[in-house]
Order: structure tokens, then C-alpha cells, then sequence
């Protein structure tokens, strides 16, 4: 990496700190310059979900750096863990590779919008667009469902909803 990539990301990462010293004061706010983004394909809640050896000695780590448990089933062996607005999720044994991970229908306060697209809307929508799928959602379900895909460097992506359809709460 040159030093003008270097120079960007510190300038990115000095941009990114809070003013004070809390993470609330991190959160993003209405601000006039910066209006937020409106995506034409609203893929939900973004997180990391990292494939791991030892849940108990991931999430330990993880807590040394400021996540917190937040959900997951660590008897099934996941955990999903937040730190601001950063979320990871640590799944040991249930796949390979790490993911990034889209969660349509829930919010970062996991909290589950009103209107907001099915994976199955955004399923045709990527068909239209040519997008290869590597897993399908039956496109006549109901209720929670998934598809993933592969971005052109392999990195592999889950979008996965895990609430029912808009129309059906």
C-alpha cells in the first residue's frame, strides 16, 4: 500500500472518532452535509461473521477488544457480539471461511422495521441483474430464508433474513 492510501485511511479513521470519549457520541446524526444514503437494494444490518476454532476463547478475545454479547445461542455454538455499531457474529463449526453478512428486516438496534425488502424480492432483483447465486431461497416460502454469493474476489456473502415477510407480521 502506497503512503497517499495510507495518508486516506488515517485521515478516514481520525474522521470516524468521536468528539468526546463515549461510543454514543460516535453514532451518526442528521447532519445537513452528509445526508444518509438511500440504497435502490436495502440489504439490511451488515456484520462480520467470522468462522472460529474455540466460541469460548473467541469471544473472550473479542471482549478485550470492547464487544459485547448481544445475542446468539453459545450452547448451539454461535454468539453475535457489538461494539458501537459494529457487530460480528462467531460461529464455530458451521462453516468455512468468514462471511459478510446482510440481515434484511432487522435493524442495528435489532430492532425489525415495519416495511423492508424479503430476500426473496432481493433473490429476483440479483437474478435480473445476472448476479450468480451460489444457494437459492424457494421463491414461494414464507418466513425466514437465505441466499449467498460470491463477489468476484471470492469473498462470499449471506443474506440472510431471520423474520418473517413484511406482509406477514
Amino acid at each position: 500500500m502506497d503512503n497517499r492510501c495510507l495518508h486516506v485511511l488515517a485521515a478516514l479513521a481520525l474522521c470516524a472518532l468521536p468528539a468526546c470519549g463515549t461510543v454514543e457520541d460516535a453514532r451518526p446524526t442528521a447532519d445537513p452535509l452528509f445526508p444518509p444514503i438511500r440504497s435502490s437494494l436495502p440489504l439490511g444490518t451488515f456484520s462480520v461473521s467470522l468462522s472460529v476454532k474455540d466460541l469460548a476463547q473467541s469471544r473472550a478475545f473479542y471482549e478485550k477488544l470492547g464487544f459485547e454479547a448481544i445475542g446468539g445461542a453459545p450452547t448451539q455454538s454461535w454468539q453475535v457480539l457489538r461494539n458501537g455499531t459494529t457487530t460480528i457474529g462467531l460461529f464455530q463449526g458451521m462453516f468455512e471461511g468468514n462471511l459478510l453478512t446482510f440481515n434484511p428486516g432487522w435493524s442495528i438496534d435489532g430492532e425489525h422495521p415495519e416495511q423492508f425488502p424479503d430476500v426473496r424480492e432481493l433473490q429476483a432483483k440479483l437474478d435480473n441483474d445476472g448476479v450468480k447465486l451460489m444457494t437459492r431461497a424457494e421463491p414461494t416460502s414464507n418466513g425466514p430464508a437465505n441466499i449467498t454469493l460470491m463477489d468476484p474476489d471470492g469473498n462470499v456473502i449471506l443474506i440472510d433474513q431471520h423474520v418473517p415477510r413484511p406482509s406477514q407480521r
